[in-house]
């Protein structure tokens, strides 16, 4: 037997009580859907071959596996009727088995979509453990067993057999050391076992369990001991977010035992693989997502929503800022409430403000566009001053256009750039100021109309408008006593017809 190792990965289930459209290892953990965990865990152990078995939605997860690691990464084999975690395996034989023209004669781990807490470091335990002799198998002592498959040892400790909760006794139940379901051992022996088992159990389906009941016959059965986290599975939407949370605290830990900062573990919402330097400090509710890079010392405040990301050394963002696919260089500024989309590249010391929002622009070092402001496709230098309410207006309703604003350019407030447009440097562009052609070096552009002051205006105004008021009241003095004169005339009228029909009474006594 050669040290290759193989990895078989159990994902053919429905789900079915997730209660949703959407496959079950398809959801999301911490941000990844579920498959992607034990996939990313047999890559870090080396495996030469993974091997998916899949069934429901396996187009949807067969994509899902090769947008995160290349479409080399798996090979996937498809169980259409589902008989238990035995024949779930068997169906990699076709790819694994020796018998197979593309033989694998190595160890074979075998893993589940629907586990992603498993560690690497659990799995190096269990590969150590096995060999051509010997089965590997993850055990964990449960202080409540209930629904997992119980460990049974001999007189002398030594494992002979698993035996499923619905299949156990009274006094099986009471075992505490409990099955992951998560073996490693020789490949050729585990595939031999896999043809020999029967559906003898209370549920008629091929148990994976039974191969350890041979395998303590004919090998060695050696266990790693695992925390039930570790091996818990998720099979509905509450352990769905339990595992979603312990993930997510890991991440948290992991990155203070770096250097960061980290205010509240329990908001911060991380995904795998993001980097954040030493001395940064992460506030509640911030979320990294993707790919995002951040740099040292940086401060992040609460609410900040990063996505696929470059952030250099020493930013702060304010509270409630989106970013997303965007670089920002060191000694930045962004925010409040700042929005950063797709394109966006500010160079060292920017300052992006409040209700800022940007869109393919490139923006020089130093430059400031502290307010209310929409730059999308721009080329803005260094030193450039962008005053509040200013725009470029980039689409003509079919094409979108560029603005270039070259260095030290003073904008004013309320200016909008009509683009295609540039704006020579050093140029001045006067407040309320529509630029629709190119403003040259050191020019100032200026197109509001000459400003006229009417002496004594405030006071005639006054006087009209009180005696509009007057009129009006007067006018709605007569229109409601009209009113009141025609709807008495009718009660008058009403009333005396009333009266003539209303008989007469004698008189009383």
């Amino acid at each position: 037997m050669n040290n290759d190792l193989a990895t078989v990965i159990l994902a053919a289930g429905l789900g079915t009580r997730m209660k949703s459209r959407r496959g079950k290892v398809l959801h999301s953990v911490a941000g990844r859907p579920m498959i992607e965990y034990p996939v990313g865990l047999a890559k870090a152990l080396g495996a030469t071959r993974v091997v998916c078995v899949l069934g429901h939605q396996s187009d949807e997860v067969r994509g899902a596996i090769t947008k995160r690691f290349g479409t080399s990464a798996i090979e996937v084999v498809l169980q259409k009727e589902q008989r238990g975690t035995g024949h779930a395996v068997a169906q990699a034989a076709p790819l694994l088995a020796p018998k197979s023209g593309a033989t694998h004669d190595g160890l074979l781990l075998i893993l589940y979509g629907d586990v992603p807490l498993l560690t690497v470091q659990t799995l190096e335990k269990l590969r150590a453990l096995a060999n051509e002799k010997t089965l590997a198998i993850v055990t964990s002592q449960a202080a409540n067993p209930k629904g997992y498959g119980r460990i049974v040892r001999n007189a002398a400790g030594r494992v002979e057999r698993v035996v499923e909760e619905k299949d156990c006794s009274d006094a099986q139940r009471k075992i505490t050391e409990v099955n992951a379901g998560i073996y490693c051992g020789p490949s050729k022996f585990i595939f031999a076992a896999l043809e020999a088992i029967t559906p003898n159990n209370a549920q008629g389906e091929l148990y994976l369990t039974d191969v350890i009941e041979r395998a303590a016959r004919e090998l060695n059965v050696a266990t790693v001991d695992a925390s039930t986290e570790e091996m818990m599975g998720v099979n509905d939407r509450v352990e769905l977010s339990k595992a979603d949370r312990i993930m997510r605290l890991r991440l948290a830990e992991h990155l203070m035992r770096e250097g960061v900062t980290v205010r509240d573990p329990e908001r911060l919402y991380l995904e795998p693989g993001i980097t954040v330097g030493a001395d940064s400090e992460l506030g509640p509710g911030v979320e990294l997502r993707g790919a995002t890079v951040i740099g040292s010392g940086c401060k992040i405040e609460a609410g900040v929503i990063i996505t696929d990301c470059k952030v250099g050394d020493d930013v702060h963002i304010k509270p409630y800022c989106v970013l997303s696919e965007s670089t920002v260089g060191s000694g930045s500024i962004l925010g409040p409430w700042a929005h950063l989309r797709p394109g966006t590249v500010l160079e060292s010391e920017v300052h992006i403000g409040n209700f800022v929002e940007t869109k393919k622009a490139h923006v020089g070092r130093g430059s400031k566009a502290n307010h209310l402001s929409y730059l999308g496709d721009a080329t803005i230098g260094a030193m450039v001053n962008v005053g509040c309410g200013t725009i470029t207006c980039n689409y003509d309703g079919f094409s979108k256009h560029q603005t270039v604003i070259e260095d030290g350019v003073f904008i004013g407030s309320d200016t909008q750039l009509v683009a295609p447009v540039r704006v020579g440097r050093d140029a001045v562009i006067g407040a309320g100021t529509t630029v629709y052609e190119d403003v040259p070096a050191g020019a100032l552009a200026i197109t509001r109309t000459k400003q006229v002051n009417k002496e004594g205006y405030s006071a005639k105004r006054r006087e009209r408008l009180t005696r509009d008021r007057q009129q009006d009241k007067q006018r709605g003095a007569a229109v409601l006593a009209s009113e009141f004169d025609h709807v008495d005339t009718k009660a008058e009228v009403h009333t005396g017809l009333q009266a003539t029909k209303r008989p007469k009474k004698d008189p009383p006594g």
